[in-house]
């Protein structure tokens, strides 16, 4: 049986997953971190189904989540967990290229967390995702809820 994740990682692009985990290296977190690509099976993961129904029934403690994702997009990912009275609680970060503004102003909206924009220089989004990484993950004190 799969261990208890800390983190979902909802990111469609290999290259930035592999920088993501490796900035999460840093304080040991990319083990603790389950990759979905695309916005169904984030829902999937978040909801028990399909391959993730034997997945221990507790939420990530923070939901790092792309916009512009193949099957369900992010802002449909998070108008889902944001309405669900199991899942609202969970902290969605958004990290996306995307600087639209009404990207920006939905998500808020919507109830998001956090809204990073992701650099574009390595050293950068390393950078950023490490700072994300070390608050969600270690400093922040998310409430004790599972799905039931």
């Amino acid at each position: 049986m799969e261990g208890l994740k800390k983190i979902l990682l909802v990111e469609d692009d290999p290259n930035d997953v592999e920088l993501t985990l490796t900035a999460l290296e840093e304080y040991n977190l990319a083990n603790e971190t389950a990759v979905v690509s695309d916005g169904a099976e984030a829902l999937d993961y978040l909801y028990n189904k399909g391959e993730y129904s034997t997945r221990p029934k507790v939420n990530p403690i923070v939901v790092l989540l792309d916009l512009k994702l193949p099957k369900i997009n992010g802002i449909q990912v998070l108008e889902k967990i944001k309405s669900d009275k199991q899942l609202k609680t969970i902290p969605v970060c958004v990290l996306t290229s995307s600087k639209e503004s009404n990207d920006l102003k939905e998500c808020y909206k919507l109830g998001v967390n956090a809204y990073v924009v992701k650099p574009v220089k390595f050293t950068d989004f390393i950078d950023e995702v490490k700072s994300l990484g070390l608050f969600w993950a270690i400093i922040n004190e998310p409430p004790i809820t599972s799905p039931t």
